[in-house]
């Protein structure tokens, strides 16, 4: 509350957002002995439940309309936590995903209502500095990414090149000038390595951000980055939003990752983010990656990108020898050359790594003995098999047929469907090797605190002898130790319902591979696959990115696919499929009859995950070149046509995740 100049006490009304999928603001006043201004968080109680609001302007006129506004519960801040340069980000993001500001605040923001009283969750241990010349290459790497020219550069660099080292020093010459940097790194795991690094050359001005700190962490961290007492934040998705006050510098590791893209409302991607912000501050942007996703390469290729090349492993190793192994025939999960080979590395005293991309769609229909595989005659993509219904479906544009009895292709009996489990394969692999120390990392076994960084360590310091894991071991980790790397079912990914089967199965080899090899040259990688004719696996077996990206590009050109168009996914979920289905073909029925030139609506069709925790799930996409008119399009029908009751829509613009 305020004085007024008569002693009167004048009320005072806040305008809130709320974390909820309402597109609006509320009204709530003041008592007496509150104190609170815009980027204040306070409790307030919304239709009968305590909820969070974040504070965007502060009045003393009340609001037009004949209600009872209801004061706030308490503050839940002593200072403001966001400032107009937040909630100009929040309104962008929401605007573009069409989520509200209260729920980009609430991604946003820490949910803490107490600064933690733990100490720094920066590590302690001294961890020795790692000392190499920068390269050539490096060098004009960094000068690059710091010289004047405006537009987003891409450190395309194979495995082990030192991309690591041309962003620390990228970041340090930023820091020196007082600006800010924000490192991303897309799996928490990853994290870990490279705060330790960073606390070594950069001390207590690092700040780790990402989901697996407490909420009460999140908010210390928040307040030291904004007060500037921390300038170099390092994490996972979220930390785009860090409120650096002189943005200087934004790099993105391992560019190519899905996991930068937010699965849940508001459905950003965290490189559309740093763009972004890049534009509206003089801060610089780099990008990196051995395998860049398919839309970097095409923006690499029309110059809209600047591309910086590393071509050399600088810590004395060699890309590894890469050979397919052909998994027709073969009676177990792990061949008989991949048995030889572990046994082989495991009499040198040597490491292995046993990769399976356990997150990838378990099931799909194929020839035991030709490796033929049922595809949609429309979309370019793999048939999933439903064996409920006895249908072989595209999720794209519904195309159904019944799966064959006998292969078209070699007139063989033995089809079916097929998957396997790190748990599987890690008992195959102890009764195969009953001696060797073998430690399995995937959710599941890393549920309990500490145990991956344990796992790593352990595999580092040389305790370990197999390491068999998903996408966890996939990337970014530097094992000096390592000789061999299996991949034990290359088709995991490559059978994905998905137009990006193809691209993830390529940049999965590839990452995975390059963790062989890195200190010495007798890297050697076995990839086991069903589909040894596959263009992705060959080319990625044989080294022949740009021959990748060309025919690649040339695939998704012909199907209008991203990048030569932008995506519009909208998916339907509820309890009752029929309920579901109807508002799915209402809502399409809608948008068919006023199709713009250039626009085509995909669907609807059921979700190839067709029911998640009793939810059924349809969906539609709407495809077009002009993201302007895809847009506005899209906005005008969802304003527009309501949903039923106990059935939930979810908009996601470019989805990178068709599931």
């Amino acid at each position: 509350m305020v004085p007024a100049d008569q002693g009167t006490v004048l009320t005072v009304f806040i305008e809130v957002a709320l974390n909820l999928p309402l597109n609006k603001t509320f009204t709530y006043k003041l008592p007496e002995d509150s104190v609170v201004s815009t980027g204040y968080r306070v409790e307030v109680d919304f239709r009968r439940r305590k909820v969070i609001a974040f504070v965007l302007s502060v009045s003393p006129d009340p609001p037009s309309g004949d209600f009872k506004v209801k004061e706030i519960l308490r503050p839940l801040d002593d200072e403001p936590i966001f400032g107009e340069s937040e909630v100009d980000l929040a309104q962008w993001t929401a605007r573009r995903y069409f989520s509200s500001i209260g729920e980009v605040l609430g991604s946003m923001l820490p949910g803490g209502k107490k600064e933690s009283s733990m100490p720094s969750i920066l590590p302690e241990d001294d961890v020795p500095i790692s000392q190499f010349e920068l390269s050539d290459e490096q060098q004009k790497a960094v000068r690059a990414i710091l010289d004047t020219d405006t537009r987003p550069v891409y450190l395309y660099g194979i495995t082990g090149s030192g991309k690591t080292a041309v962003f620390f020093s990228a970041a340090r010459d930023v820091l020196q000038r007082g600006g800010g940097v924000i490192y991303l790194v897309p799996e928490i795991s990853l994290t870990h390595q490279l705060v330790r690094e960073a606390v070594a050359r950069f001390g207590d001005t690092v700040s780790v951000w990402h989901s697996r700190i407490t909420p009460s962490q999140r908010l210390k961290e928040w307040k030291r980055i904004r007060s500037g007492e921390a300038r170099l934040v390092i994490g996972a998705r979220s930390a785009v939003f860090a409120p650096l006050e002189d943005l200087g510098l934004i790099i993105i590791d391992e560019e190519h990752e899905n996991s930068y893209k937010s699965g849940s409302t508001p459905r950003y991607h965290a490189r559309q983010i740093a763009m972004y912000r890049m534009k509206k501050s003089t801060a610089a942007l780099v990008m990196g990656s051995a395998t860049p996703s398919a839309e970097a390469a095409y923006l690499m290729e029309q110059g809209v990108l600047r591309t910086l090349h590393l071509t050399r492993r600088l810590a004395g190793g060699a890309p590894p020898a890469m050979k397919i192994v052909d998994m027709r025939g073969e009676k177990g999960i792990i061949s008989a050359e991949l048995s030889a080979a572990l046994k082989n590395t495991l009499a040198d005293k040597r490491q292995a790594i046993l990769f399976l991309n356990r997150r990838g769609f378990s099931y799909f229909f194929h020839c035991k003995s030709c490796g033929y595989e049922m595809r949609c005659e429309h979309c370019s993509v793999s048939l999933t098999f439903h064996k409920s219904r006895g249908i072989m479906l595209c999720h794209y544009c519904g195309y159904q047929t019944r799966p064959v009895q006998v292969c078209p292709e070699c007139g063989s009996l033995d089809v079916g469907y097929s998957g396997y489990g790190t748990e599987g394969i890690e008992s195959e692999i102890a009764s195969l090797f009953p001696e060797a120390r073998v430690a399995r990392v995937d959710t599941d076994s890393v549920s309990r605190k500490g145990s991956l960084k344990k796992n790593l360590a352990d595999f580092k310091q040389g305790k370990l002898d197999i390491l068999l894991g998903t996408q966890m071991v996939a990337k970014g980790l530097n094992f000096p130790g390592v000789r061999l790397v299996g991949i034990v079912m290359a088709d995991t990914t490559l059978m994905l319902p998905d137009f990006r089967a193809a691209e993830r199965t390529f940049a999965l080899l590839t990452q995975v591979a390059g963790r062989a090899g890195r200190f010495h040259p007798d890297g050697e990688v076995l990839i086991q696959t069903y589909h040894n004719q596959s263009p992705a696996i060959q080319l990625a077996a044989e080294g022949r990115q740009n021959e990748f990206y060309r025919k690649e590009l040339m695939v998704r050109n012909s199907l209008r696919f991203p990048p030569f168009a932008r995506l519009i996914r909208i998916l339907f979920r509820g309890k009752n499929r029929e309920k579901v289905q109807d508002a799915a073909d209402i809502f399409c029925s809608y948008m068919e009859r006023d199709l713009p030139p250039g626009i085509d609506l995909l669907g609807p069709s059921e979700a190839p995950l067709a029911v998640i925790s009793g939810n059924y799930r349809v969906h539609s996409i709407l495809r077009g070149g002009d993201f302007s008119v895809l847009y506005d399009f899209c906005r005008f029908f969802l304003e527009r046509v309501e949903t039923p009751g106990g059935v939930y829509r979810e908009v996601d613009v470019d989805p990178v995740n068709l599931l």
